[in-house]
């Protein structure tokens, strides 16, 4: 493929390019993103292994405090290796060149993940990725358990397993959250003046700590006050109220159902791999935690203005309202409008394709698996998890060279009609 001149602005590429972009940027570092991806793996299987072990014992309490936290590092290596592959695919892309011919540093990984760790947080806290993590800890845990719990069910003996995420004390996990949110502030504080080196990842850390012993409180709150909260009048009051509108409108129950099945096609077809570009987008410097941002040249930017007039009070009680909705929906939305600068052949293509290789993945995983049977007893149990590996790693590493060449070609195309991404 054809070098851009030094100084020149490179080449627009059209957005059919995506597919071949990506390859090409697969070729250019294919063994940094699988080494990346192979140390985040054994990280992760290394810290599940030791949340695992730590959670039973004496002193239950602490021991699951120390889980959770565990847990939380388990999470925030999903940041690490997420930053570590796109920083690692940075030289592959047109527009890092480019920059690079204006004079313009390059950035080093500690700074990419020093901006990039708290959008990482809030959004992956606000869609609910951390589940499949959670479900995969659990799991590991009752599976090393069995033995223990069986003999245990068949004693009259209440078993743990399961238990680990979710066994914390109301009290302990709500003192353990404000102390997280105390300690977020004060590094948020750091982070936005630029005190401490390292404060944005330390800040995240924090905020995931936060959102995780926040969860546990309020999941073992509702558990404890179950019955009360069934017996409460605005509880019935609001059953009441769905049981009359499904009775009156006869179409409700039909729409939810529909609504229930679309929604979560839409959210992997569309907001899922929108999100993962706004972190890429803010790996490469577009900076997309900015609300104004995302309203900039729509009419909404003279409202955002307006707010940003208001009394420094209102500002704050606004912004604690709407902090849910804006870190679900301003990543994705920024970087909407980031990949409609390529086109909307561009923004169509790159979410097929996102698509496409998880749909892809699991069809050749169901084809090995046909392939080579399961004659054999427990054969699957023993050897599923080099297969699982596998195809998470293609997926894994396939998904970041296409965030790259997504951003790739819609700041290429940007910059050459006159607007180019500063980093």
């Amino acid at each position: 493929m054809r070098e851009d001149a030094p100084g020149r602005a490179p080449a627009s590429p059209a957005a059919y390019s995506l597919p071949l972009h990506t390859l090409r940027i697969l070729g250019s570092c294919a063994l940094s993103l699988l080494l990346w991806f192979s140390a985040g793996r054994a990280v992760r299987a290394a810290l599940m292994w030791a949340g695992t072990e730590l959670a039973h014992g004496d002193h239950r309490q602490v021991r699951l405090v120390v889980t959770t936290l565990v847990f939380t590092l388990i999470v925030l290596t999903e940041l690490v290796v997420c930053v570590g592959m796109l920083h690692a695919a940075r030289g592959a892309l047109r527009e890092i060149r480019a920059r690079r011919a204006e004079g313009e540093a390059d950035e080093t990984l500690s700074g990419a993940l020093n901006r990039a760790a708290l959008l990482f947080a809030a959004i992956y806290v606000a869609w609910g990725f951390h589940r499949e993590d959670a479900r995969e800890f659990v799991s590991l845990d009752a599976m090393k358990r069995i033995d223990q719990d069986l003999q245990g069910a068949l004693a009259g003996a209440e078993g743990e397993a399961g238990t680990i995420l979710v066994g914390l004390d109301v009290r302990v996990s709500a003192a353990v959250a404000v102390a997280a949110y105390l300690l977020r502030t004060l590094f948020g504080w750091w982070h936005a003046n630029g005190r401490v080196r390292g404060s944005g990842l330390l800040t995240a850390f924090f905020e995931l700590g936060f959102a995780l012993y926040g969860a546990n409180a309020l999941f073992a709150f509702a558990a404890e006050r179950s019955d009360w909260l069934e017996d409460r009048a605005a509880v019935a009051a609001l059953k009441g109220l769905l049981a009359d509108l499904a009775e009156a409108l006869p179409w409700w129950k039909e729409f939810w159902e529909a609504v229930a099945q679309v929604w979560p096609l839409l959210m992997e077809a569309l907001v899922e791999p929108l999100t993962w570009l706004a972190v890429a987008a803010l790996v490469y410097g577009a900076f997309v935690g900015d609300t104004r941002a995302v309203v900039r040249g729509t009419g909404l930017e003279a409202a955002a203005g307006r707010v940003e007039r208001t009394h420094p009070l209102t500002r704050s009680a606004l912004t604690g309202a709407t902090a849910g909705v804006r870190d679900r929906w301003v990543p994705p939305v920024h970087a909407f409008r980031l990949v409609t600068r390529g086109g909307a052949a561009l923004l169509g293509l790159f979410c097929l394709c996102h698509v496409a290789l998880r749909v892809g993945a699991d069809y050749a995983d169901r084809g090995v698996r046909a392939l080579v049977g399961s004659d054999f007893p427990f054969f699957w149990a023993l050897f599923g998890g080099p297969v699982d590996f596998v195809r998470e790693l293609v997926v894994g590493v396939l998904t970041v060279c296409l965030l790259a060449a997504a951003f790739d070609i819609a700041a290429t195309r940007s910059r050459a009609s006159g607007r180019a991404l500063t980093g």
